[in-house]
């Protein structure tokens, strides 16, 4: 091996930002009032993304619910104000 990154990893990598890039605009759009609650569901690594996406959240005001699946095999995210009005 010449040191390369796999394939495998770099789509991994383009799937984290591109998931990381969902959840920060779902915050903005809680945040800025647009909505009051997201859901972001299907995410792939959505469970690598949970402590990352708690903080940025908490710094605009956001709480983000996880959301297992019932298997809890998946994981979903919400996103809501951290108070109600």
């Amino acid at each position: 091996m010449d040191g390369s990154v796999e394939p495998g990893g770099a789509a991994i990598e383009r799937t984290l930002e591109f998931e990381m890039r969902l959840v920060r605009e779902a915050i903005a759009m809680v945040a800025q009032g647009r909505s009051p609650r997201v859901t972001l569901a299907g995410l792939r690594l959505a469970e690598s993304l949970l402590d990352p996406a708690q903080r940025l959240a908490s710094e605009h005001g956001v709480r983000v619910v996880p959301l297992w699946t019932s298997d809890e095999a998946g994981l979903d995210l919400a996103l809501e104000p951290l108070t109600s009005g």
